[in-house]
């Protein structure tokens, strides 16, 4: 599948904001199963100052400044995205999780060295005996790891009940989970939590997701939004991602941004700002599939 995505975010300011710095994740990342055939940032006011790189944890991002005074701001973001789908192990045939969770304590190969940093907490994933509580019956022992995984994630789906008033960023896990409410970001924080609780490397999956309309109504340009999930290490296997907010293991729908310890790591678009006043926020996202002799 290839699929053009055009995500757009549009800040407008009571007062001029008289300098910016922002910091965005808006490019598609290459991946074993996904090709970023192209990318475009386009920014409006122009910026005085323009830079590229990549992140820690491999991201394409992009730096940029506004030295001048303006009312708006205008980020849009296109990517042409080529995915394939990724071969996922039969989850019997995973070792069992307590044997994994050992293997990166001993951290004895590179990969499990890069795959310790995801078992320790980040800004927004605490461990806690709570999510080890709530993740133990997905994980008796000696059960294969990917069928605990997938359990923990049926689990997460049918016990949470998606509300995108319930949560904000600032809402911790614990809320969270007493709450039994929230959106994608906090559903994949939840999994990783439980996970890392039990010692298991987890981390976030930034990106978009292709969404189908209701039978006999037209796609609405613009409707489509940023996604959110998670991966699991597993040793001989690599990182499998899992999608606890509509109980699926991702597969050619699932567009990939970046992945970090938590959201804070990818978030779309950061920064700092001088003046402005009060702001409102506009944003729209738009995945379209299209077809591979346009490219």
């Amino acid at each position: 599948m290839i699929y053009r995505i055009a995500h757009s975010t549009i800040y407008q300011y009571s007062d001029p904001v008289t300098f910016c710095q922002n910091l965005v994740h808006l490019t598609a990342r290459q991946s074993p199963w996904q090709a970023c055939k192209q990318s475009q940032l386009l920014v409006n006011p122009l910026p005085a100052v323009t830079a590229s790189r990549l992140d820690y944890f491999g991201n394409p991002t992009t730096y940029f400044s506004i030295q001048e005074p303006h009312y708006r701001l205008s980020v849009t973001a296109i990517n042409v995205a080529a995915l394939t789908i990724p071969v996922t192990p039969l989850a019997s045939s995973t070792p069992p999780w307590e044997v994994v969770r050992d293997m990166i304590r001993s951290a004895r190969s590179d990969l499990r060295l890069e795959a310790c940093q995801y078992v320790v907490d980040s800004p927004y994933v605490a461990s806690s005996s709570a999510l080890a509580e709530y993740a133990r019956p997905s994980f008796p022992p000696r059960r294969p790891l990917l069928e605990g995984v997938l359990d923990l994630m049926q689990r997460i789906h049918r016990e949470f009940r998606y509300d995108s008033r319930a949560t904000t960023l600032a809402t911790p896990l614990q809320e969270v989970l007493a709450g039994r409410r929230g959106v994608c970001q906090d559903f994949a924080h939840l999994q990783i939590g439980c996970l890392r609780s039990l010692g298991l490397p987890a981390r976030y999956v930034s990106g978009y997701l292709l969404t189908t309309p209701p039978p006999g109504q037209p796609r609405l340009i613009g409707a489509d939004a940023s996604h959110a999930w998670l991966s699991v290490f597993c040793p001989e296997h690599g990182w499998i991602d899992i999608d606890p907010t509509n109980n699926v293991i991702p597969s050619d729908k699932h567009i990939l941004l970046a992945w970090g310890r938590d959201y804070d790591d990818v978030s779309p678009m950061k920064g700092v700002i001088l003046g402005g006043g009060s702001h409102t926020l506009t944003v729209s996202v738009d995945v379209i599939p299209v077809a591979e002799a346009m490219f």
